[in-house]
């Protein structure tokens, strides 16, 4: 049985039954036949898939964003944005996957030589809470595009997501049997990865679900691209506009009430406006309106389930201990549901838990560096490697810290976020190989070389 809870309240809001091992069976069959039919369509007819996609998420956009905010707490006003995002996603794929699978030609000694690019299968995707249509959309998009099956395997606590994203998929004309939604334990997952029927798995989640998956899958040799865990450095350099970077540091920690991978997390600021930085930041995280996630000026709902904030708790709680001084928040809030106050750490060291760990929620912890070279070191001195923001009115240096920096996305003066045009991955623990832009596309293909030499 899956239940979805409301955070906000502890409130039973539905429950699912599980599927067997039969209707998975039955689910796989029915994917592996539909996508061998959907790989001799067009590219065309598969865009105007994508089309009817962007429409019908348009179309629901009100439905389909309370339906996150009940299961997972998330403010109303980014669900909407969450919608939209998914929707410009599949617009922006049926716009251009044409040139970005076009045939690729390549001299060589034949007549004519070069790679095209071939869908791999059914791909089984492996999806986390925190963005419950966002994580689902930004693969299926690029991937029912390139001519491949979706299976989707969701987080046990947005069924209600999971069945509405396979009915949107019906709706928007998706092939029979070609995008399926499965609620299954995750004992379930071995025996997929393992079936012959599954060609591909693509997983965003936490480190260590990433270990079990990758081994999993590398002992079937299917091809894998794993998003995982994240503590993302914020450098604030001491010529950087520190009112302006102050203001989106706040942003860049608190969307998605700090639960997102690719949140910033640990802020290394320069020593000389360190102060500064600080006191402006924790004004701004003061002035975020903590209440109910329906209401369109809440900026903080409910974490998503209370193990979580627990978890946090802890963290933050040996972080203290360590030597962490907590000038913010530190204690869950005292009222029904999985509430955690915005919390902001400062004195942060490398010996920290706060800086050693991923915090996977309302906590921000700010580091200090005596100049660039130390903010770099101190920025790569972490398992994780998912992006990075760099503030500094010096675009030479700017540049020179994207190249100095060990992470998947380094943004200068801007707010790390994923944009469909761009690729998005990370490297270390954070994963490997790319969602997104015209690398994201391609991961789920065959690069298959041509070769044709003259007749005689």
């Amino acid at each position: 049985m899956q239940q979805s809870i409301n955070p906000a309240n502890g409130a039973l809001l539905a429950e699912y039954e599980l599927h067997d091992d039969a209707e998975i069976d039955r689910s796989l069959s029915a994917a592996a036949s539909a996508q061998k039919e959907w790989r001799k369509t067009s590219i065309e007819a598969r865009c105007k898939l994508l089309t009817a996609m962007a429409r019908a998420l348009r179309a629901n956009k009100d439905a389909y964003a309370k339906l996150i905010t009940l299961e997972i707490g998330k403010p109303i006003t980014e669900s909407l944005g969450e919608i939209e995002k998914c929707a410009t996603t599949c617009d922006f794929y049926a716009a251009k996957a044409p040139e970005f699978l076009a045939d690729e030609t390549i001299k060589s000694n034949a007549s004519h030589s070069g790679v095209t690019f071939d869908p791999l299968g059914v791909v089984l995707a492996i999806m986390p809470w925190n963005y419950p249509f966002w994580q689902f959309f930004r693969f299926a998009a690029p991937a029912l595009a390139a001519g491949n099956g979706a299976i989707l395997k969701h987080a046990a606590n947005v069924p209600q997501c999971a069945v509405a994203i396979e009915a949107l998929m019906k709706d928007a004309g998706c092939p029979e049997g070609l995008m399926r939604s499965l609620l299954i334990s995750s004992s379930k997952v071995a025996d997929m990865i393992a079936d012959d029927r599954i060609a591909a798995v693509t997983l965003t989640g936490s480190t260590q679900v990433g270990q079990i998956v990758a081994a999993q899958a590398g002992q079937a040799l299917k091809k894998q691209v794993l998003e995982l865990g994240g503590s993302d450095p914020f450098i604030v350099l001491a010529d950087a506009d520190v009112e302006a970077a102050a203001q989106v540091a706040v942003q860049a920690r608190y969307i998605n009430v700090g639960q997102s991978c690719v949140n910033a997390k640990r802020f290394i600021v320069e020593d000389s406006i360190i102060e500064s930085f600080t006191a402006t930041f924790v004004a701004g995280v003061k002035a975020l309106k903590i209440g109910d996630p329906m209401q369109p000026d809440t900026r903080i709902g409910p974490m998503a389930r209370a193990n979580l904030r627990d978890e946090l708790h802890d963290q933050v709680i040996r972080s203290i201990s360590d030597g962490a001084t907590c000038v913010l928040g530190g204690a869950p809030l005292e009222q029904e549901g999985s509430w955690y106050a915005p919390t902001v750490l400062t004195d942060v060291t490398p010996e920290h838990t706060s800086f050693r760990e991923e915090l996977f929620g309302p906590v921000a912890s700010i580091i200090r560096a005596r100049d660039a070279e130390h903010a770099v070191e101190l920025a790569n001195d972490t398992e994780f490697g998912l992006g990075a923001s760099v503030w500094t009115q010096d675009p030479d240096l700017g540049k020179r810290m994207v190249r100095e920096i060990d992470a998947g996305a380094v943004f200068v003066n801007g707010m790390v976020a994923s944009d469909a045009r761009l690729p998005f991955g990370g490297i270390k623990k954070s994963g490997y190989g790319r969602e997104l832009g015209s690398y994201g596309i391609r991961e789920f293909t065959n690069m298959k070389t041509f070769w044709i030499g003259t007749e005689k």
